[in-house]
């Protein structure tokens, strides 16, 4: 099973590139949706990697992919950093159980 991008600068393009992902980038909405498109029909590649700014752009189109279930989709930061608040991960854990930790 094989990682992909889609990310909208190169920078983060060449990086992931340089740690073996593959990927493009994709400049407007069209260009993300048939990307992503593709990519979810491709059953080899098993966790799809986006940058944030899609997810502050298109909301409605990330949580259609993260709903498919396949592949697995992630929002990674851009190299202007995350958009998220310091304790992302703990407030994502109590959301998702209904515990506070």
């Amino acid at each position: 099973m094989k990682m992909y991008v889609i990310c909208d600068n190169n920078d983060t393009l060449n990086g992931m590139r340089l740690a073996g992902i593959e990927g493009e980038k994709a400049m407007s909405r069209e260009e993300f949706e048939d990307a992503a498109e593709r990519i979810t029909k491709d059953k080899s590649i098993a966790i799809l990697m986006i940058t944030e700014g899609y997810g502050r752009k298109y909301p409605e189109l990330v949580n259609r992919l993260k709903m498919n279930n396949e592949p697995l989709v992630i929002e990674i930061p851009d190299r202007h950093g995350t958009g998220r608040r310091k304790d992302f991960i703990t407030a994502y854990i109590n959301e998702a159980i209904g515990v506070k930790l």
